[in-house]
């Protein structure tokens, strides 16, 4: 009989782009990078989860090229890293009909996106996969982006996060207090689609969205999809706090897990949230064969593959630094950056007194900066989820795409077996929406302690 373990949740990590993660991938000779823009390669994709039972499929998302490496996108593009990449919006109708179970979590941007727009695909999504879809709310980290859209510069960082609030709250007028819950009455004898009395006129007057209408789309099954929120500043933990249902991190150090984990639960008891009504994801990269041998042949293999450039360039998007402009040879303790330092620092805290160079980072390896990195057997890989898990309190991982469709088989064949063995893996999946499958105690609406919450049946005109 199995022994009893908190049950660990996981999503496909992915970008509809050739490569994600770990730049150059696509080149692999099993690698399926080359086929993201077709239909097969989301629907295979979708079909390979599900038959894992893993939760969700995950995509994330950016609005223009990397340009901070070089002062260009020329090393993302060669790299086919991020760049190009597709709308993660029309992948998800494909995904849901090869599917029943699995789930989807889909980027759009605050600064960007239009509100009464976004809450209509957000609505039709929710309608066509039988309410099966995440919002993973974001505000822009790219100048390119800003300059893409038109603008001169890019909003300051908090101000994006107060727009982002006021965003919020129009989102909750539309998908929640816009239509009541009867007023689709789908009377055929009387011949009477909807009941206008209970349908809701939206007059949001802010400082930065207008909006004078109804909400087009009748109630979905969610209402408001399960919204995914992730903030490393303090306004961005804020922002997660009092709207996040899911959140989520990159980190590769189970001391500082703990601490995000720790504060993005402090942040809803602080929004009159329950500690428990957020989930926290980690990225993690699995490497995992039969043997910690066969495991170690991967990761050599993945290493020559992974392009160093399209590695470093991701790297200056995080940091805001031109990684370009110094040797791949050069110490990174001597690079003048308090971003690049504080990876120095923290590469020397947990690898020892290595020197490390700036060549280090670009190359597929276990790196300070970066998510939790896993190689080995398949005990050993289960070994190490599961302390993960009990280390830092965290609810799941976000499995980052490496050389695709082995890794995440690999992972479905190996290592989701050994974990319901343990008890740490769910052997079916939960009825009901994402929502549900995510909080099972509760319903298909946001919960009672939820801000959205408060905008239902009619209140948006208040």
């Amino acid at each position: 009989m199995a022994d009893t373990h908190k049950e660990i949740a996981f999503n496909a990590f992915y970008m509809a782009s050739p490569a994600q993660a770990w730049a150059g991938l696509w080149a692999h000779p099993e690698s399926d990078g080359l086929e993201y823009n077709t239909i097969k390669f989301w629907t295979d994709l979708a079909e390979r989860c599900e038959r894992g039972l893993i939760d969700a499929v995950f995509i994330a998302d950016i609005l223009s090229a990397n340009d901070v490496y070089g002062g260009n996108a020329d090393a993302a593009l060669r790299a086919g890293t991020q760049s190009p990449i597709m709308d993660p919006f029309m992948l998800v109708s494909a995904m849901a009909a090869v599917t029943e179970n699995l789930s989807f979590g889909l980027t759009a941007n605050t600064t960007y996106e239009e509100p009464y727009l976004l809450g209509r695909r957000l609505s039709t999504l929710d309608h066509l996969t039988n309410g099966r879809v995440a919002w993973n709310v974001v505000t822009g980290v790219l100048e390119s982006a800003a300059r893409a859209i038109g603008m001169t510069e890019q909003v300051a960082h908090d101000r994006r996060y107060d727009m982002a609030d006021e965003y919020m709250e129009l989102i909750y007028k539309l998908l929640e207090g816009s239509w009541e819950d009867d007023a689709a009455v789908r009377d055929r004898a009387a011949r009477v689609f909807a009941d206008g009395r209970k349908v809701h006129a939206v007059n949001h007057q802010g400082e930065f969205y207008r909006c004078e209408g109804i909400h087009v789309s009748e109630p979905s099954p969610q209402r408001t999809p399960l919204i995914y929120a992730a903030g490393g500043s303090a306004r961005g933990r804020r922002f997660a706090g009092r709207h996040a249902e899911a959140t989520f991190l990159s980190s590769s150090d189970m001391g500082f897990t703990k601490g995000v984990v720790d504060g993005f639960r402090e942040e809803a008891v602080k929004a009159g949230r329950r500690p428990e009504s957020v989930r926290v994801f980690n990225a993690a990269t699995i490497v995992v064969a039969p043997t910690e041998a066969e495991a170690r042949e991967k990761e050599r293999e993945i290493q020559r593959y992974t392009d160093e450039a399209g590695n470093l360039a991701m790297f200056s998007q995080w940091l805001g630094v031109d990684l370009s402009q110094y040797d791949p040879d050069e110490p990174i303790g001597h690079i003048e950056s308090n971003a690049v330092q504080s990876i120095a620092a923290q590469l020397t805290q947990i690898e020892g007194d290595r020197e490390w160079r700036l060549r280090d980072i670009g190359a597929f390896a276990k790196i300070s900066g970066r998510e939790a990195h896993i190689v080995g057997s398949t005990e050993q890989v289960c070994d190490e989820l599961m302390r993960w898990v009990d280390e830092t309190g965290l609810d799941g991982f976000n499995l980052t795409r490496t050389v695709e469709p082995d890794g995440l088989e690999s992972f479905v064949d190996l290592v989701v077996p050994e974990l319901q063995n343990r008890g740490a893996y769910k052997t079916e999946y939960r009825e009901g929406t994402m929502r549900q499958k995510f909080f099972p105690e509760g319903g298909a609406h946001l919960p009672s302690d939820h801000p959205g919450y408060g905008y239902r049946a009619g209140r948006a005109t208040a």
